[in-house]
């Protein structure tokens, strides 16, 4: 990032809010470069000046951590919610580092939610090129049918654009209910959930369980752990081979 960026650049690209709410943020005395009260229109240096929101630190000489969180139903992921309800922010409010979420999980959905204060990470982490895989388990009534599945499969129109190629077994299967395991290779809001309303089915959970190489394991719903140096090493890895592989190679990753 180059030298003397406005602030609120500075916070949209840290994931803290857009470029609006940051100016509000400002304007609010939130924020402090280097220990003194930011102004509208203000630049720094986000590599040597130390910026702080509400007193955490968001740039300048921050250490890049990276956090796995077990997002439990009922959440929202944002850092912050006008409306007031419940949002991922307050389940690492005690982790000293400013992070955010890399991505989103719908209110409904849970599981892996990684975060961070590594922009580029992030970046890498969430572009359409990189096609990382994650892999969701998948509670749906009342039954399914092979067609179903290769529809999934394949590909799906949804909003006048067909769905990347995705990977779907059954776990199990019981009268009024299966449990899929399904792999997407792409990003797009609630694309799970549109592609079961699409064909007929009804989602009654909806897990994300891994992401690339990196999976969820046993970490209870609410808690989060740091990522090894391994699993950050894994996950730039995956996205350096998604982006490298190509488009049409993304159904074969992971």
């Amino acid at each position: 990032m180059a030298k003397d960026v406005r602030l609120q650049k500075i916070l949209a690209d840290c994931g803290i809010a857009s470029r609006r709410k940051a100016e509000e943020m400002i304007a609010a005395g939130r924020v402090r470069v280097n220990g003194r009260a930011a102004q509208i229109g203000d630049k720094a240096d986000p590599k040597k000046d130390k910026i702080t929101v509400d007193n955490k630190a968001v740039a300048g000489g921050v250490r890049n951590m990276y956090y796995m969180l077990h997002k439990p139903r009922g959440f929202i992921t944002t850092m912050s919610d006008e409306m007031g309800r419940k949002c991922v922010a307050e389940l690492v409010a005690d982790i000293p580092e400013r992070v955010y979420p890399v991505g989103r999980l719908d209110r409904d959905s849970e599981g892996m939610l990684l975060m961070t204060n590594d922009g580029v990470f992030a970046n890498a982490m969430m572009h359409p090129s990189t096609h990382i895989p994650k892999t969701y388990r998948v509670t749906v009534r009342p039954s399914i049918t092979e067609e179903q599945i290769t529809e999934m499969t394949v590909g799906m129109m949804i909003d006048g654009r067909k769905t990347a190629p995705a990977k779907v077994n059954v776990l199990s299967q019981e009268p009024g209910r299966v449990v899929l395991e399904i792999v997407l290779y792409e990003g797009r809001n609630r694309q799970i959930r549109n592609m079961c309303q699409q064909l007929g089915l009804e989602v009654a959970r909806l897990k994300r369980v891994a992401c690339g190489p990196v999976k969820l394991g046993m970490l209870q719903p609410g808690e989060y752990r740091r990522l090894t140096a391994e699993e950050v090493k894994k996950l730039n890895a995956a996205a350096k081979a998604g982006q490298n592989a190509g488009p049409k190679d993304k159904g074969r990753l992971g």
